[in-house]
């Protein structure tokens, strides 16, 4: 017997035994999975940029301190790179920076933030195999999703630090909010067409992959922001900031594609309610 029938063999009992496998390589393969992740990446970077300038211009001093110190707690922000963030927030002439922006181009900003809603959605849609829902329908969910990951941010800090008890309590309070914010990211977006169970296993994986980047993020930016800003001054800071959101998006798209295939096939489908027999 050749190697090559005997692959094919083991592949074929694995197929039959284990029909998730099958289904898993099919859609990792032809999903085009990584360039929607880039997509979505993309998209979250050209959402930030506008925001954090209307932040810097309109919202009063506590609320950019709280938003400096969250993402201070989500990259390890240190040295040349946190004076960047602070030169942003409270550097510049907030007057001055208002008549620039002004309220029309602040507007403008949280509606075109609204792309990255879009580009999640799809996300959502594709690893379900749904169609694109109506905008009638969607639309104010892109806009109170948006708002809501925004409020999630800026909590980032204390609950990174479990409310001033420590990474110990901090770290299951992040896994357990990342979850959370996942679970329902899917449930608000997919407008309703999946129940909540079947969403769990996306949202368990997408949290866990939140939350091991969010520990790598300590461990990798600082150092790696402070030499693309060294080295290429403020285009390195932005092409490493937009890497690793490419490698946060692609997690969380591979995440919940993986999610929705385990969901509906066995042995989890007899359970989460979507045994298609």
């Amino acid at each position: 017997m050749s190697w090559a029938t005997r692959v094919r063999r083991i592949r074929t009992g694995a197929e039959k035994r284990f029909p998730v496998l099958t289904e898993l390589t099919s859609r990792l393969v032809s999903g085009n999975l990584l360039d929607s992740g880039t997509r979505l990446a993309a998209q979250a970077f050209l959402a930030a940029v506008p925001l954090l300038f209307a932040v810097a211009a309109f919202a009063p001093s506590s609320v950019r301190d709280q938003l400096r110190e969250s993402l201070r707690a989500m990259f390890g922000l240190r040295g040349a790179a946190d004076q960047e963030l602070q030169q942003v927030l409270n550097g510049g002439d907030a007057g001055g920076l208002r008549e620039t922006t002004g309220i029309v181009g602040a507007l403008v900003a949280l509606i075109s933030a609204t792309s990255f809603s879009r580009a999640m959605a799809r996300v959502c849609e594709r690893a379900w195999a749904l169609p694109k829902a109506g905008t009638r329908i969607a639309a104010w969910r892109w806009t109170v999703w948006l708002l809501a990951l925004v409020l999630v941010v800026f909590l980032q800090a204390p609950i990174r630090d479990g409310f001033g008890a420590g990474a110990w309590l901090g770290l299951p309070l992040y896994f357990l909010l990342s979850t959370g914010v996942w679970l329902w990211t899917q449930h608000l977006l997919l407008v309703k067409r999946v129940p909540w169970l079947p969403l769990l296993p996306g949202a368990l994986l997408a949290g866990t992959a939140s939350t091991v980047l969010g520990i790598t993020a300590h461990l990798y930016m600082p150092t790696a922001l402070d030499r693309a800003l060294a080295e290429y001054g403020s285009l390195g800071l932005v092409l490493t900031l937009l890497s690793w959101m490419i490698v946060v998006c692609a997690a969380l798209t591979f995440a919940f594609t993986i999610g929705a295939v385990l969901a509906q096939e066995p042995p989890l489908d007899r359970y989460l309610g979507t045994d298609r027999e």
